[in-house]
């Protein structure tokens, strides 16, 4: 189901930010701030294994695109960095309750740009999950926790 916005709720923040001209962005892309600017979570550099390379990606990741970029496009893009909104998320299927972490899954030594997966600990997590699913579900909906709003949780939001 990839490539499409699915924000059901919350207040939500957006911040404009550069995009180079050869990155393609879609709306929903989970994105990371890349010296200064944006790309999509599947550009991120794999560094070792995926909990290697989930910690390094949560340490610049920025949030949730709310805009397009297409190759050649170089106009600033919104990005959601709030704490406080919802979104559904594709996730690897499998039972969630209300807390969960997740941090972005991978395939092939590249991470999704719309799908997460559950992780073991906060210094991996990027999401949190939002509901309770019982039963094996793809789809859930989480919270963001940019490193780039000091109101979030993730562990590198701090300033100073």
């Amino acid at each position: 189901m990839g490539n499409q916005l699915r924000y059901r709720s919350g207040q939500v923040q957006l911040i404009k930010v550069r995009v180079d001209s050869t990155t393609v962005i879609e709306a929903g892309d989970l994105v990371f701030l890349d010296t200064d600017d944006v790309k999509p979570a599947s550009d991120f550099n794999w560094d070792t294994d995926l909990g290697t390379t989930q910690a390094s990606f949560a340490a610049v990741f920025l949030g949730v695109a709310h805009q397009c970029s297409a190759n050649g496009d170089t106009d600033p893009i919104s990005v959601d960095v709030s704490p406080h909104s919802v979104y559904e998320f594709d996730v690897a299927a499998s039972t969630y309750e209300v807390g969960d972490l997740l941090g972005p899954d991978e395939s092939s030594s590249e991470l999704h740009d719309q799908q997460l997966e559950g992780v073991a600990s906060g210094g991996l997590a990027i999401a949190r999950a939002v509901e309770y699913r019982s039963s094996s579900s793809s789809l859930l909906r989480v919270n963001f926790a940019s490193a780039f709003h000091t109101g979030s949780a993730n562990v590198n939001a701090a300033m100073g």
